[in-house]
């Protein structure tokens, strides 16, 4: 399994940040004109190179109150055009009180505004792929704590974060959510993830492309979705490391190759 990780540091930092989530666009579709470009050509690969995105993590701060308009605005957009998947960044400094009722609060809003995050339940193939979506759905958006620091607790190594009254271990579910969302980007669900980009997101990129060129895709994408990445200093796309505690809310891109 071939595996990129794509941050966005920066994402909503900024102090007017409208349209900030245009170079994010401009980013995915790009992925998508690549791979399309890739599809029509006449001596096209036999393997096409996949650098699409797959799914988009998007890291929620631990307010314990409600979604800000810029996470409501930047998934209400980018559910359009990649699959997401909402997480509460630093879960630790809730309590598991606070954290049921902001989970509650999140779920309430995404539905308010029309929000479909994967996995969404138009594509749900049967009562079964349902029943396993549904239970994901009610845990949705996943709770995390992230670290890069190893422990020794009960006589094993763990990957954790020390406080003083005691060691968070990341992949205890007792203690966060990030097993469950390990195990559906890159166990359970990974193919589905690929799946759904390729045969919903993907192909209606593909059909508005060839329906505006009368079948001949053009290399620029119209409107907004140009935007040049570092226009106003707003963002840089820059390869590295998940940074699943940071304090404001980030944006990850993710692409999976088999």
């Amino acid at each position: 399994m071939k595996l990129t990780v794509i941050d966005t540091p920066g994402f909503g930092d900024h102090i007017n940040n409208e349209n900030c989530w245009q170079p994010i666009m401009k980013f995915i579709n790009d992925q998508y004109e690549a791979y399309l470009q890739e599809e029509i050509n006449i001596n096209r690969k036999k393997r096409i190179p996949d650098s699409r995105v797959h799914c988009c993590i998007y890291f929620i701060p631990p307010t314990g109150h409600c979604l800000r308009p810029l996470d409501v605005e930047f998934m209400r957009r980018l559910s359009k055009v990649v699959n997401i998947v909402p997480v509460i960044a630093k879960a630790d400094t809730l309590t598991l009180e606070e954290r049921d009722y902001f989970k509650q609060k999140i779920r309430e809003e995404l539905r308010a505004n029309g929000i479909d995050v994967y996995p969404q339940k138009e594509f749900d193939e049967d009562a079964e792929d349902r029943m396993i979506n549904d239970k994901i759905r009610e845990i949705i958006p996943f709770a995390v704590v992230g670290s890069d620091q190893e422990y020794q607790v009960n006589g094993k190594r763990i990957l954790g974060r020390k406080t003083k009254w005691g060691t968070i271990e990341v992949e205890n579910i007792a203690h966060c959510e990030f097993a469950y969302l390990r195990d559906l980007l890159i166990r359970t669900h990974m193919q589905n993830i690929k799946d759904i980009t390729s045969s919903i997101h993907f192909e209606t990129y593909r059909v508005r492309r060839l329906n505006e060129s009368n079948g001949l895709p053009h290399p620029h994408l119209p409107d907004d979705l140009s935007v040049d990445p570092k226009a106003n200093g707003q963002l840089e796309e820059q390869p590295g490391a998940p940074q699943t505690n940071g304090a404001a809310a980030q944006h990850e891109a993710l692409s999976h190759e088999i």
